[in-house]
């Protein structure tokens, strides 16, 4: 005589239904996420290129002069040895090194997250805000014109070259230290994602 069996059309037991469940995501959560960082960079882009007026405003007050002197024939440079041009670009690249931190540290402050959306927006935006710089201490720095200004101030008297960046490189300051700080401190102050909970088997 057999012992009867389960019947193939019952369900298993209760503890092997809650074992084996998983929760079924629909991705709501993960899409309005992405959403909301779009949303973010959207807003941080603009804002960062219009704080290059004030990296442009900066290097145009603080940015050494490279001195010019007419002759008859030609213009030459008032100081030979001096380094004045390599200054411009120094103090240019400072200030934006200082204006990348500066715009990473806010970013991350208002809105407490990292995202790739928003560390783009934060390059992207950094290296226009570097190239309406540049053109703010070009176009209002002196004279651009020196065949013009050599005429204006005559023969040896000396003047102001216009103000310009030897090294493009420099432009390449405020996106670099805004993607490292803003990485840095999402990773020292970011929000962790939970710990998943330990499941156990049930006892038998």
């Amino acid at each position: 005589m057999t012992a009867p069996l389960t019947p193939p059309h019952q369900p298993p037991p209760p503890h092997d239904a809650t074992w084996y469940a998983q929760p079924v995501s629909h991705g709501y959560g993960e899409g309005q996420g992405m959403w909301s960082e779009l949303r973010a960079a959207l807003i941080i882009l603009p804002a960062v290129v219009l704080s290059g007026v004030g990296l442009g405003l900066l290097w145009l007050w603080l940015a050494p002069r490279v001195g010019l002197v007419a002759t008859a024939n030609a213009v030459f440079v008032a100081d030979t040895e001096g380094e004045q041009a390599a200054g411009a670009d120094a103090t240019f690249t400072l200030l934006a090194l200082g204006f990348g931190a500066l715009t990473a540290a806010l970013v991350f402050w208002l809105y407490r997250r990292g995202g790739v959306a928003i560390v783009l927006s934060l390059a992207l935006g950094g290296l226009l805000a570097s190239g309406l710089a540049w053109l703010l201490g070009y176009w209002f720095g002196p004279e651009h014109d020196i065949a013009a200004h050599a005429r204006a101030v005559g023969e040896g008297v000396r003047f102001d070259a216009p103000l310009e960046l030897q090294s493009p490189a420099a432009l390449l300051a405020w996106p670099f230290a805004a993607m490292l700080v803003h990485l840095a401190l999402t990773a020292l102050f970011g929000p962790r994602d939970p710990e998943p909970d330990a499941q156990w088997p049930p006892l038998t």
